[in-house]
Formats: C-alpha cells, sequence, structure tokens
C-alpha cells in the first residue's frame, strides 16, 4: 500500500496523535524506552505554550499506511541560532518510523520540501526547538535504559539516515558512574583549594521558594553563558527562563540542587539532579489519567537505585579551574543519603573535554552515543 503523509494541525487533538504513535506503536513493550508525559509535550508543541515559538517555526507530519500510523517527524526552524551561525539550516526531530524505506522517505520528503519552502538549504537533526528538548539519535546503548531527558531509538534509524545522504555533524557521550560511599579525597582537596583561592562557596539552601526566588533568574542566565559556544546552542529568551522558573524549578527535591557563588553571593555555579523517573514513565506509558499518576507515584516512592544528573553550568571564566569538585562535595552525601548506587550523565559533546574530566575520580563507563546528522537540501 502506498504511504499517505498528513500534515497535522497544531491542535491538541492532532498532536496528542504524534505524541502517542512512539508509546503505542512503536516502542510498544520495549524496556528500554522511557516515554514522555503527553501534558509535557503538548507544552512543547503548542505555539500557545512554547516561549520558543517567539523565534522558532515548526511543522508535524504523520505517515499513514492502509490507515494505520507508521512514522512521525517534525519539521523545526530556530531562527535565532541561524542568525547566530549564518547558516539556513531547517531541523528535524521527535522522529519515529517503521524499518521501511518508503515510510521513511516520504516522511523526509515532507520535511524537506516544507524546509526548502521556507529558504531552508541544509537539514539538521534530530534536534528539538532548543537545547532544553532531546536531540540526537541514539547509535550505541541500545540495550540500556534511557531517561527521561534524552532519545531513545531502533538501530535502524541510523542506517536509514546514512542511506539518505546524512553524514554526521556532532556526537554526545552518555556515562554511568558509580555513586561512591565517601568524597573522594582528591576531590575534597580540589574544593578546598578552589574555594581558598578564587573566593567561593557552596550556597546553604533553606527551601525551594528561597531557591526559586533568590537564584531562579540566575540560574538560567549562568546557562546561557556556560553553554553559548556549544553545538547549535538556542539562547534562553527571558519568557523562556520565566516558563522554565515557573514549570520547573519549583518541583525540583532541594538536596540534588547544588549552587556554588562568589565572596559578593553571585552565582558562578549549578548542578541539578533529580531521582530517575525511568521506570515509572515507562508503567504509566506517558499517561496520567486513567492510572498513570499511580504508576508515577509509586515508581518515584520506590526507585533508589538511579539518579539523573541533568545538569552543570559554570561561569566560562571559572570552567577548568576546580569547581565541579563543589558540586560532588555537595552531592554525593545526599545520593547516599538517598540510597543511590549509580547516577546517569546526560548528553556531552565527545569533544567536551573539561566536563568529562570530571569522572576520573568515580568509576564510570561511557555506555551511550548519540549522533547529530546534516546533509544540503
Amino acid at each position: 500500500m502506498a504511504v499517505d503523509i498528513h500534515k497535522l494541525e497544531p491542535t491538541k487533538k492532532e498532536l496528542l496523535k504524534f505524541i502517542h504513535f512512539p508509546i503505542d506503536v512503536i516502542y510498544k513493550g520495549n524496556q528500554y524506552y522511557v516515554p514522555d508525559l503527553a501534558n509535557d509535550m503538548l507544552t512543547t508543541f503548542l505555539p500557545e505554550e512554547n516561549p520558543a515559538y517567539e523565534f522558532c517555526e515548526s511543522a508535524f507530519f504523520m505517515a499513514y499506511r492502509d490507515g494505520k500510523p507508521v512514522g512521525r517527524i517534525a519539521g523545526i526552524i530556530n531562527k535565532l541560532v541561524n542568525e547566530r551561525t549564518g547558516k539556513a539550516e531547517g531541523r528535524f526531530g521527535f522522529v519515529d518510523f517503521i524499518d521501511d524505506e518508503e515510510v521513511v522517505d516520504a516522511l523526509y520528503g515532507a520535511v524537506v520540501d516544507w524546509a526548502k519552502g521556507k529558504g531552508m538549504t541544509q537539514l539538521t537533526g534530530p534536534l528539538g526547538f532548543t537545547d532544553m528538548d532531546p536531540e540526537g539519535c541514539l547509535i550505541e546503548g541500545f540495550d540500556q535504559l534511557s531517561t527521561q531527558a534524552t532519545i531513545y531509538n531502533y538501530p535502524y534509524y541510523q542506517k536509514h539516515f546514512e542511506r539518505l545522504g546524512f553524514v554526521k555533524d556532532a556526537d554526545w557521550v552518555e556515562f554511568k558512574i558509580d555513586v561512591p560511599k565517601e568524597i573522594p579525597e582528591k576531590m575534597l582537596k580540589i574544593g578546598n583549594i578552589v574555594q581558598h583561592r578564587f573566593g567561593l562557596h557552596l550556597v546553604e539552601k533553606t527551601s525551594l521558594k528561597e531557591v526559586v526566588g533568590k537564584y531562579g533568574e540566575s540560574i538560567f542566565s549562568l546557562i546561557n553563558e556556560a553553554y553559548d559556544s556549544l553545538f547549535g546552542y538556542s539562547p534562553l529568551s527571558e519568557k523562556q527562563m520565566q516558563h522554565y522558573i515557573k514549570e520547573y524549578l519549583p518541583f525540583l527535591p532541594l538536596d540534588h540542587i547544588s549552587l556554588v557563588a562568589d565572596a559578593n553571593d553571585q552565582l558562578v555555579g549549578v548542578g541539578v539532579s533529580v531521582p530517575s523517573l525511568s521506570k515509572a514513565l515507562i508503567k504509566s506509558r506517558g499517561r496520567m489519567l486513567p492510572f498513570g499518576w499511580y504508576h508515577l507515584l509509586k515508581g518515584i516512592k520506590k526507585e533508589k537505585d538511579i539518579v539523573d544528573l541533568l545538569l552543570i553550568a559554570v561561569k566560562p571564566e571559572y570552567q577548568s579551574k576546580g569547581v565541579n569538585s563543589l558540586f560532588f562535595i555537595d552531592l554525593i552525601p545526599a545520593f547516599n543519603k538517598r540510597g543511590y548506587k549509580w547516577a546517569e550523565t546526560n548528553v556531552e559533546l565527545e569533544t567536551n573535554e573539561n566536563v568529562q574530566k570530571q569522572w576520573q575520580y568515580f568509576n564510570y563507563v561511557q555506555h551511550k552515543r548519540r549522533r547529530a546528522f546534516t546533509k544540503s537540501i
């Protein structure tokens, strides 16, 4: 049967089809795939909800064969990144499909036509609207549990991207790290030196309300500074910052946030982690109703082994000076109190040696790799 491509209207009803497709079709029963919460994805996709639409535009496509869904893909243009890089680059993302050349060709044909119609000459992905969205096609680590902040896909995805003429643009790596029972001695020494040499200190936190009110804007301004030179970075706008401050910061565990400040109490570094929700999300299948909430709450209480390291950001002038040691001096006791056995890092560019050097003090393994592909169109 021929493949039919439908361009979706940006409505909740239409976008829920897009969101549920990988959960209900592609990865149904897969023990490593972690679904997104449907409500979170609606916030990402709906123009009236996502502040990134101030400088982005998008189109959503689904492929059908004999009336049944067989693939999905989003086309995105981030005008802010294009202005910064001087490129006319479209992005593809949120892509899933069955292992079928006809389906894949039809999906990519739709995105290419859309991007070229907008004047784009390059197509790169998988990428989201901004770096706050999952990015990169998994190319190593298919037998590893995914996280709520990353993409899972089957090995055949890479085969199809390369068949279509896409080539490597950037790679990210991820690590699994044992949580030590004690803070590594060398890390303690480095932390003491850093504090005295640069007049830095760990911020004492009494409540999330205090952290949000006093440091919320500083945290996201710091992320903008620290990540500015990274691959494809899209600086957060004021509206985006306020969105993340409101939607995410108040729900983080206080003992999973580490803040480093200078003598004037100005923020110079932030580390954020969360208890792993992967197993709970798998059981909920990305839905809060009718019983997804039960699986999430039960999973949060039951998960004792894994903590996800969401992000570490340090002001550029303090990078490579040992500031990262202070985060772990702060967090390792909290992790042990919670009973975590290991930590999952978020994605790190394979060229980001400064970030990867911090793992030398731990027992670790690089267990996943993912890739952004690109081609001229």
